[in-house]
């Protein structure tokens, strides 16, 4: 760790806040998911918390490897990449399939279609 030393003040500056600002994005989703009353609302705070935190401390690395060898680390963009693409589809395929079960087990708190109206019977 002792190349760490080697990092200048400023870059350890962007550094620090970087990745102290995705630890606190990240621990507010993961809050968000243990206090938050239903499913689909635990379902919308992780994953967008979570999202932003790992961009935050994938930003952070980056600095840190781009100044102390300068040059750019792709193995960060590679997990960016990943994570922001496959946790929006998680996060619809889990929606679906709750939405589904709630249907199937006809309860009253799921929102809808309205069924069409009935048509008057002509005499």
């Amino acid at each position: 760790m002792s190349h760490l030393a080697d990092l200048p003040a400023w870059a350890a500056i962007i550094v620090c806040g970087l990745l102290l600002l995705g630890a606190a994005m990240t621990l507010i989703g993961s809050l968000g998911l243990l206090r938050l009353p239903s499913f689909y609302d635990r379902l919308h705070a992780p994953t967008i918390a979570t999202s932003g935190g790992t961009i935050l401390i994938c930003m952070a690395s980056m600095l840190c490897f781009a100044v102390l060898e300068s040059r750019w680390i792709f193995h960060e963009l590679l997990i960016l990449f990943f994570v922001v693409v496959t946790t929006p589809v998680t996060l619809m395929l889990l929606g679906q399939a709750a939405l589904y079960r709630d249907r199937v087990e006809d309860r009253r708190d799921v929102p809808r279609k309205p069924k069409p109206a009935a048509q008057p019977d002509a005499e």
